[in-house]
């Protein structure tokens, strides 16, 4: 198994702390607040590892926490620790599953679909221009100061960003103390909403229930990727069987066809003897033909 972390050494980034300081009304709501650059108060508790389906066979999405302040804009949030490659559009999957909850079945008034933000923070740049924030809404391609007012909004926040002009000191605050989550970087920032969230993250990891619970959820990650690694082992070993057999049965089937082959090589030629033999005996060509099966135009050749 992979050597797991102490809880003391997790930082925002790493899925368990991340959830479970989300799950503190506070907690996200000044961290929805800093990102936004505005006083966000939230409807409920957020929820996390929330869970949006919308056909029973097609995929699902789940977001690390999803929350919805008190004027019905839905939030939803991931800490994302490793660049897979996807993340564009798997933001826009997300946006797209989001959607398709918001309406009640029979409602024609897409009016009341409700705005929606995706927030994805992570710890590398995935635009290259060195910017701690990407805010991101359709815009007109002939004119981009013409907005497409939906109601959509997705962020990717980079906490190793460079350019510090564009955005608050507070948020580039935040976004260090996403990786480095201590008394010290709080402190730092003069922002009580980062040493309202440093209190939360320092009772969390002194807590001996938590740590429990983190010791059981990452057993159950590293059993779940073991299963899934025997999984893959097994089904490997099948298709090697399977090609294995395959390659067999091929090679039966060629070996057969050129003995086959072979056979009637041999008749020929014996029939070819024979005929040669008949003819020098004085049988007429019609006579060979029919006892060898050679055609008349194949015995005048011998």
């Amino acid at each position: 198994m992979k050597k797991r972390k102490k809880l003391r050494d997790l930082n925002l980034l790493d899925r368990f702390l991340f959830s479970e300081a989300m799950e503190d009304k506070e907690f996200a709501e000044n961290i929805l607040s800093i990102i936004m650059d505005n006083e966000i108060e939230l409807k409920y508790p957020p929820q996390t590892e929330k869970e949006i389906r919308n056909l029973s066979l097609k995929k699902t999405v789940k977001f690390d926490v999803w929350s919805e302040d008190v004027e019905d804009t839905i939030y939803g949030t991931e800490s994302q620790g490793r660049n897979t490659g996807n993340l564009p559009k798997r933001s826009r999957y997300y946006q797209a599953l989001t959607d398709c909850n918001l309406l009640e079945p029979g409602e024609i008034d897409y009016n009341k679909l409700k705005e929606t933000k995706i927030i994805t923070i992570a710890p590398f740049d995935l635009f290259g221009e060195g910017r701690y924030m990407y805010t991101f809404r359709p815009m007109c391609k002939e004119n981009p100061k013409v907005i497409l007012e939906d109601g959509t909004e997705r962020i990717f926040l980079n906490t190793r960003g460079t350019d510090s002009e564009n955005i608050t000191p507070e948020l580039k605050a935040l976004l260090e103390f996403v990786e480095t989550p201590t008394e010290e970087v709080a402190v730092r920032s003069g922002s009580e909403k980062l040493q309202a969230m440093y209190r939360r993250i320092s009772s969390i990891k002194s807590s001996e229930e938590m740590g429990v619970r983190y010791m059981q959820a990452w057993e159950e990650i590293e059993l779940a990727k073991q299963d899934v690694r025997e999984e893959l082992r097994e089904k490997m070993w099948e298709e090697i069987e399977l090609a294995k057999q395959e390659a067999r049965e091929e090679v039966r089937n060629e070996m057969t066809e050129k003995l086959e082959l072979a056979k009637l090589e041999v008749a020929d030629q014996k029939s070819c003897e024979i005929a040669a033999s008949l003819k020098e005996q004085g049988l007429s060509v019609e006579m060979i033909a029919a006892s060898t099966g050679l055609t008349i135009e194949e015995i005048e050749k011998l």
